[in-house]
């Protein structure tokens, strides 16, 4: 131990005067760009007359900009350093070689010189592999210059906080599971934590796959498959700086709490934040120009839950086969090549234009182009070729009636009016036949309306994107999947628990991904759950049927059971229990409707008030929510799904409990608990 205390400090004082070095950079660097702005504005009446001078000045001050930003981004890395410089340590000797090799992983690398030998390797480090893949003894990485072979002499593990070593100690197994039972026995954070520290071997290996454009990780809850996914966005981040961007990343997350719980994960690995959206909001922007509103998967989830309640099925409404649906949406597409035009001649000023040669235009030039956008196509190769042959231009406003006289061809441009015929034809149920004003597209029918849109309009490709990633990918229907793959041709990493499905019936979504993404795709599974107690994971995997799921042996408290009158006695058990939690614990207070959470959260408001107590902080999510508070929230299963915390008290009505969906709620809400579990019933 003392050992490793004096590295350490020797370490820190490095990263202190390497500190010191960029604050000073950084003021050198403002001084820069003050003095280039005050000899601009002296100099620029006698600047050159074609400007080149003054092009050169706003290079160069464009360079000094950019280069004080990434002395900025080097003070915040170094200053995060200072708190915890790295984590592990092998002592490798490669084969041939005799002395061995000193390598210290952390969460960047550091060398106290530019260009020098890192005293510290970044845990994304070809290097670094060494340390997640091995024990001691025979190992290797692969290294820009080849395979490296060798041997590890020993490793090492470190726990460092706020810049003092908390312990230290030799390991024999990768990530000593000891080290894993510290850090999975501290208390929960109000975001998604970090696990540069504790990445297990099979997590290891899909965090640095680079070889499969699409993988998919199927994981039990617990099993850390989103950190595994994010840490993997950083590692390809990190590997491909100059192909790859922060800006070309996206993951379709389940919700706006979620995508707050996680946010902070890649700017703690030291990149910058991706952008995060959920489907359901993309598919209503790309719908709004035909409907006023369309509803999200909770509405549907709701009308699941009381369809199961009252009617004893639990019917969403969603169409029985989504194949069929598919195929019904493409042959209708094709036909209404036909059913939608209306070929007329007609003439502007002097510009004529034969049905015939339309015709011909739109179905043997332009067949590839979809059907809504065609005629735009045919239409402005018509004024092309007349503007060619007679040496004129129309002018803009002129432009504008002859195209709307083209767009007069089809017989509606009306997406809405189109899907409804279609329905219709099909023999489906038919949506509302209203103005766009009163058009709320219900939850059933908006991804087929959206994968319509797709066949007749076209889509716009997102090629700005060059890596998606998916959570929760049990959520996605066949028809979502399909539009998917139309919209996205880039990388993708898609991550979700066949289990945790919020359907009362079980699909395993990697059954037909094949057939929508092509053959070039690997799955790979996480069985092994890290988050709850073997306490918390037995009894939730009594809750899910046929769960095949390891444990991680990590002990706790019993599952505590109890039955109560009614729903407020239930609550005021829930909030005794939680308003007597340690000072900066979590913990969840889950229902299973959004009436039940609304009501229950209502209960605890008049408790507070009665009471007088204000110092726990007590937060209501529902699904506008965008930021995940801190200690107790108060929510229903669908929009906890991917949290966790601490402690979570599960409340819900017995006499639910053998139904398909219910069931699933309550094995979604067992798993969100780290450490304690409370199911209460009334």
């Amino acid at each position: 131990m003392d050992h490793a205390r004096e590295h350490l400090e020797q370490i820190e004082q490095k990263i202190q005067e390497k500190l010191r070095q960029t604050e000073a950079s950084i003021l050198a660097g403002e001084q820069e760009v003050e003095d280039m702005h005050e000899y601009y504005w002296l100099n620029y009446t006698e600047m050159d007359q074609y400007g080149y001078e003054d092009f050169d000045n706003q290079q160069a001050l464009l360079n000094q900009i950019n280069a004080n930003q990434a002395l900025l981004e080097q003070k915040k890395r170094l200053k995060k350093m200072l708190d915890s410089p790295y984590f592990g340590r092998i002592d490798f000797v490669y084969q041939g070689e005799e002395e061995p090799e000193t390598f210290y992983i952390g969460i960047h690398n550091f060398a106290p010189k530019q260009g020098g030998i890192p005293l510290i390797y970044d845990w994304r480090a070809p290097v670094s592999a060494l340390f997640y893949d091995y024990d001691r003894g025979p190992a290797g990485y692969d290294a820009p210059a080849g395979r490296m072979e060798g041997e590890i002499l020993s490793k090492w593990q470190y726990k460092i906080s706020r810049g003092k070593l908390v312990y230290a100690f030799e390991s024999d197994v990768k990530i000593d599971d000891e080290v894993l039972r510290r850090e999975l026995g501290n208390g929960s954070d109000a975001q998604l934590k970090t696990i540069i520290n504790t990445i297990q071997k099979e997590q290891n290996a899909i965090i640095r796959n680079t070889k499969d454009r699409i993988l998919i990780v199927q994981g039990v809850a617990g099993s850390g498959k989103t950190s595994v996914a994010l840490h993997r966005v950083a590692y390809l981040l990190y590997h491909d700086r100059e192909h790859l961007k922060a800006r070309n990343v996206l993951i379709l997350s389940p919700n706006s709490v979620f995508s707050d719980y996680i946010s902070h994960v890649l700017p703690e690995l030291g990149e910058e934040n991706i952008r995060e959206m959920s489907f359901d909001l993309f598919a209503y922007r790309e719908l709004n120009a035909f409907v006023a509103d369309c509803e999200d998967r909770y509405y549907e989830i709701e009308r699941s839950l009381w369809s199961e309640r009252t009617l004893g099925t639990a019917s969403g409404g969603r169409f029985a086969d989504d194949r069929q649906l598919a195929c019904d949406l493409r042959e209708y597409a094709l036909l209404a090549e036909d059913d939608l035009m209306d070929f007329r001649s007609f003439s502007f000023k002097k510009f004529r234009v034969q049905e015939e040669k339309m015709t011909d235009l739109f179905y043997n030039r332009f067949p590839d182009i979809p059907l809504l956008g065609r005629m735009k196509a045919v239409g402005e190769y018509l004024v092309d070729e007349y503007e060619t042959l007679h040496g004129t231009s129309f002018s803009e406003e002129d432009l504008e009636q002859i195209m709307e006289r083209f767009d007069r061809m089809y017989r509606t441009t009306d997406l809405y009016r189109i899907y409804r015929d279609f329905l219709d034809q099909y023999g489906y149920p038919v949506v509302p036949d209203v103005p766009k004003e009163k058009r709320i597209l219900s939850y059933e029918h908006v991804y087929p309306m959206l994968y319509l849109k797709i066949l007749l309009f076209g889509s716009r490709k997102h090629s700005q994107i060059r890596h998606l990633v998916i959570d929760e990918m049990q959520d996605y229907s066949y028809l979502q999947y399909l539009i998917l793959g139309n919209l996205f041709q880039c990388p993708m990493t898609i991550v979700g628990d066949r289990m945790q499905t919020m359907e009362a019936r079980m699909v395993d979504v990697t059954s037909f991904l094949p057939e929508i993404f092509g053959r070039h795709l690997r799955t790979i599974e996480l069985n092994r759950s890290y988050r709850n107690t073997v306490e918390i994971a037995s009894y939730a995997k009594q809750i899910g049927q046929d769960m095949e799921m390891k444990l991680f042996e990590r002990h706790g408290f019993p599952v505590q059971t109890e039955e109560f009158a009614d729903l407020e006695e239930a609550v005021k058990a829930a909030w005794e229990i939680c308003r007597d939690m340690e000072p900066g614990a979590s913990a969840g207070i889950l229902l299973i409707s959004e009436d039940e959470a609304k009501e229950a959260f209502s209960i605890i408001k008049g408790l507070r008030e009665e009471s007088g107590e204000e110092e726990r902080a007590v937060h209501y999510i529902d699904r506008d929510t965008s930021t995940f508070g801190r200690e107790i929230n108060v929510t229903s299963f669908y929009l906890a799904k991917g949290l966790e915390f601490d402690q979570v008290v599960m409340i819900h009505q017995k006499r639910n409990g053998d139904m398909p969906l219910h069931r699933q709620a309550e094995f979604i809400c067992a798993t969100r608990a780290m450490h304690r579990l409370y199911d209460f019933s009334w």
